[in-house]
């Protein structure tokens, strides 16, 4: 111990950089790994070479506890329950801490809501044989009666309110708040046993409310109003599992909040939930869209996205209303029913700026071709380095394939894109391996899931398919088509293997083919 002890600190950071990822480090907002590493990556479960040992690091001594301070409590991780925020009470009280802080993750898990049964007097209503259900173990009886009365002490004394606001005002150095949406087994297997069982009361109406829109609501309301109180200095936000009904009822209950919040933001990412006429409610949020993407004018990067097996059919500009961000880097879009021109004139008017594309599961309408959006990119986009058009197609061909299934088409398996194992993880969080143990430190290691097939192929991902380490112009190997005549585009259907060669094909110009 004496001998480490007469290392440089110097030498011990680097130490305890190979065991938890530099805290200090962040990645540019207009580079590949950006959004899947430090946007949309949920909080890693505590793992031996990390959260534990940096812990046992700094029970060490004084020394090592503070080295080991910014490896600890850079990234914060927020359960909604008492426990949760009593542990973010203590965090925040101590300022040698807390001012290390620059990435918030809330973990949000469904609200009881105006439920005419408590689940134990459910569960105790039914049959006995409803004990031994496959659809609902009893033994989760008593873990969901608890989390149903620890929620409603917060909600009624809003504790969770106070905590935050205390806790966002002493985060002075926050960088990056995220919201996520957080369900573990015996939430799951309660909504299929209720639905297992016969209608208690009033038809269509569920014995127990379980359900993500108030939850939502409740945790984006009461995050902003601290983080605006604190005057936070925080100016990325994700929130991979949004609802369109929440951010709408925040909007009316609080006018002018959501504005004022974006006009601190450098980047945005938004994903919203599935669920019935989708488009028709998202149309609904037009008029807030434009009112925050007109305060945001330090927007360098922005991603909105959708479910990938339900489109969205709006215009790109109910949205976006024609609006062009100066400093923009870095745009994405997921999941939407689009024409051609659309996505060339939103392009065209940051192609002095743009540095990422991304137009993942973007489906082209009757009458555009994909061959006219990539000529125009190849050609006018002055500073894209990379694309990404992961399972783009034809609106056709989409619903011909999806017509009476609720999956979406996967692209073949090989292929081998270096980049494939960077896209793919969930929008909502399993509760199944985090305990609040954890400090929320943040894997920077990428997925090795091959998330173009398999499980997670329709989940949510936003890394680009292009890697950074592709050649700048592939064209003297005589592999790809030298001008957007040749790309195969049939307007009918696009092949993983064309839209893998089309991602290099925009970013391959060079002089010999700058009119291609």
């Amino acid at each position: 111990m004496a001998n480490i002890q007469k290392l440089s600190s110097e030498v011990l950071k680097e130490i305890l950089d190979h065991v938890a990822s530099d805290p200090q480090r962040s990645i540019a907002v207009d580079r590949r790994e950006y959004l899947s590493v430090e946007s949309f990556r949920p909080p890693s479960p505590p793992l031996p070479s990390q959260a534990q040992d940096v812990g046992n690091f700094r029970l060490s001594c004084r020394r090592f506890s503070e080295l080991g301070i910014p490896y600890q409590f850079t990234r914060v991780t927020l359960r909604f329950s008492s426990r949760g925020f009593r542990r973010l009470d203590d965090i925040c009280s101590c300022s040698h801490l807390a001012k290390h802080t620059r990435k918030f993750s809330y973990l949000v898990p469904l609200f009881y809501g105006d439920s005419r049964w408590h689940v134990w007097d459910y569960i105790r209503s039914t049959t006995l044989d409803a004990y031994t259900s496959d659809h609902f173990h009893v033994s989760d009886a008593t873990e969901l009666r608890a989390k149903e009365q620890d929620q409603a002490k917060i909600l009624q004394s809003k504790e969770d309110s106070r905590i935050l606001k205390k806790a966002m005002a002493a985060f002075a150095t926050l960088q990056h708040v995220q919201i996520l949406r957080l369900e573990n087994e015996a939430d799951r297997r309660l909504i299929n046993f209720i639905m297992s069982r016969p209608a208690h009361g009033q038809a269509g109406q569920p014995p127990v409310d379980l359900r993500w829109s108030p939850a939502c609501y409740h945790a984006t309301k009461t995050l902003v109003e601290a983080l605006l109180q604190a005057e936070s200095p925080f100016s990325r936000f994700s929130g991979p599992m949004m609802n369109p009904q929440s951010i709408l009822a925040v909007e009316r209950k609080l006018p002018q909040i959501l504005p004022s919040l974006a006009s601190r933001l450098t980047c945005l990412e938004l994903h919203f939930e599935d669920g019935g006429d989708l488009s028709n409610r998202v149309f609904e949020l037009s008029g807030v869209f434009r009112d925050i993407f007109t305060a945001a004018n330090n927007l360098q990067a922005v991603h909105i996205g959708f479910p990938s097996r339900t489109p969205l059919d709006l215009g790109l500009e109910d949205l976006f209303h024609n609006i062009k961000w100066e400093k923009l880097r870095a745009f994405g879009i997921q999941s939407w029913h689009l024409h051609a021109d659309e996505i060339i004139k939103l392009a065209r008017r940051h192609s002095k700026t743009l540095r990422g594309l991304r137009l993942r599961d973007v489906l082209l309408k009757e009458g555009s071709k994909w061959r006219d959006v990539l000529f125009m990119l190849r050609r006018e986009m002055e500073q894209l380095d990379w694309v990404s058009l992961r399972r783009i197609d034809y609106s056709n061909h989409f619903e011909e394939v999806s017509a009476g299934s609720m999956e979406v088409p996967d692209d073949p398996p090989a292929s081998g894109s270096e980049s494939d194992d960077e896209d793919g993880f969930p929008g909502q969080l399993n509760d199944l391996d985090l305990t609040d143990d954890s400090e929320g430190e943040d894997s920077d290691d990428n997925s090795n899931a091959d998330t173009d097939h398999g499980p997670d192929a329709n989940e949510l991902a936003l890394s680009p398919d292009t890697p950074t380490s592709m050649p700048f112009c592939t064209c003297s190997l005589n592999s790809y088509p030298a001008n957007a005549d040749d790309l195969g585009d049939n307007g009918r259907v696009v092949t993983y293997q064309q839209r893998k060669m089309w991602e290099k094909w925009v970013c391959g110009r060079c002089i010999e083919h700058t009119q291609g």
